[in-house]
C-alpha cells in the first residue's frame, strides 16, 4: 500500500510528465498507466529513503545518481523479472530526461546510468492522403481556422515538436527567407527551412486571425487561444483531435503523428538520413533510424509489385 505523501512538487512533476507523454508522444492509456505506476513506485521509494522528501522546499533536483542506484538495487531485491526491471529503469530514465529537458532540474541523475535495451515500436504515421484530408477540411475564415491551418502546415513542413511550436514567438519565423527558429530539447536552437505554403498560411494567420485573438496581455506568442494567451500542449492536442475527427480520419491522431509523418515522408522522398536527423533535432542518429523501417516497408511493397519473381 502506498504511504501518504504530501510532496506536491513530486506529483506535480509526474503529472507534467504524463501530460507530455499523452500530448507529445501520443502514448496509449495502457502506456500512461505503466509510466504512472513506475514513477509512483519511485516516489514511494524516495519517500522512505530521503529524509526531507515530503518537505515543501524539496524538489526533483535533490535526487542524485546514488538515489537512483539505490532504487535499482531495491528493484533487484524485490525479485522483479528482468523485463519488468528494464521497463521500470527505462521509465525512470525517461522521467528524469524529461525533467532535465524542461529545465525542471539542473542535472540528470540518470545520465551515467545504463538503461536496459527495450524493443522499440515503430511510430505510427499519417498517409499523404490523410494529411491532405486533414488540411483540406479547414475551409473557414474565422481566426481559429487561420490559426489551425497555419499550425498544422507549419508542423508538417518543419517536423518540429508541439512544445517547440507553441513556444514560437512572432519573431521566431522569417517569412521572407522561409525559415523558423526553434528552441528544442536541452535548450538547443535549430534554424529550419519551411516551404512557401507554410509561410503563406502563417502570414495570413498573423494578418487575419491573430489580430482578433490578441488581448492587452498577449505578448509575442505566435499561436494564441481564445483568451489571447499562448496556446498550450493540451490545447493543441484537443484542436488536432477535433479537426481530425471532422476530416473523417477514423483513428486517434496526436501531435507527434505530424512529426512522424514529416520524417517518414522525407525519407520516402529520398532525403538523406543525416539531413532528417538534423531537421528533427535528434542528438543520436539511431533515434532517426527507426523511420527507415517505415520507409523500407514502402520499398518492400513497391518491390513486391514490380519484381516479376516476387
Amino acid at each position: 500500500m502506498e504511504p501518504q505523501n504530501n510532496n506536491r512538487k513530486a506529483f506535480g512533476g509526474l503529472n507534467l510528465f504524463l501530460s507530455y507523454l499523452k500530448v507529445e508522444r501520443g502514448a496509449s492509456n495502457n502506456t500512461l498507466e505503466a509510466y504512472e505506476s513506475d514513477i509512483r513506485q519511485l516516489i514511494f521509494f524516495l519517500t522512505g529513503t530521503i529524509p526531507d522528501f515530503a518537505n515543501e522546499n524539496w524538489n526533483w533536483s535533490d535526487v542524485g545518481s546514488n538515489d537512483i542506484k539505490n532504487y535499482i538495487v531495491n528493484l533487484s531485491k524485490n525479485r522483479y523479472s528482468a523485463s519488468t526491471r528494464a521497463r521500470k529503469i527505462a521509465s525512470t530514465n525517461s522521467f528524469f530526461k524529461f525533467l532535465y529537458d524542461e529545465n525542471e532540474i539542473h542535472s540528470d541523475p540518470c545520465e551515467h546510468i545504463s538503461t536496459p535495451k527495450l524493443p522499440r515500436t515503430l511510430p505510427s504515421t499519417l498517409s499523404e492522403n490523410e494529411i491532405n484530408a486533414l488540411f483540406d477540411s479547414i475551409k473557414g475564415t474565422a481566426p481559429d481556422d487561420y490559426r489551425d491551418k497555419a499550425m498544422f502546415e507549419l508542423m508538417y513542413a518543419s517536423g518540429i515538436r508541439v512544445s517547440e511550436l507553441i513556444s514560437c514567438d512572432i519573431d521566431s519565423i522569417d517569412l521572407n527567407q522561409n525559415l523558423i527558429r526553434v528552441i528544442g530539447k536541452g535548450s538547443k536552437e535549430r534554424i529550419l527551412p519551411i516551404h512557401s505554403i507554410a509561410s503563406k498560411l502563417v502570414n495570413e494567420y498573423i494578418i487575419y486571425g491573430r489580430k482578433d485573438q490578441t488581448k492587452a496581455s498577449t505578448g509575442n506568442a505566435l499561436f494564441l487561444n481564445k483568451n489571447g494567451k499562448r496556446l498550450t500542449r493540451q490545447g493543441f492536442w484537443l484542436i488536432l483531435n477535433r479537426r481530425s475527427s471532422k476530416a473523417g480520419l477514423n483513428r486517434e491522431v496526436n501531435p507527434h503523428l505530424l512529426r512522424h509523418s514529416f520524417a517518414t515522408h522525407l525519407l520516402k522522398g529520398g532525403a538523406p538520413l543525416r539531413h532528417v536527423q538534423e531537421l528533427l533535432g535528434h542528438s543520436d542518429i539511431s533515434t532517426t533510424q527507426i523511420y527507415t523501417h517505415l520507409s523500407n516497408d514502402h520499398l518492400r511493397k513497391e518491390y513486391n509489385k514490380a519484381h516479376p519473381r516476387s
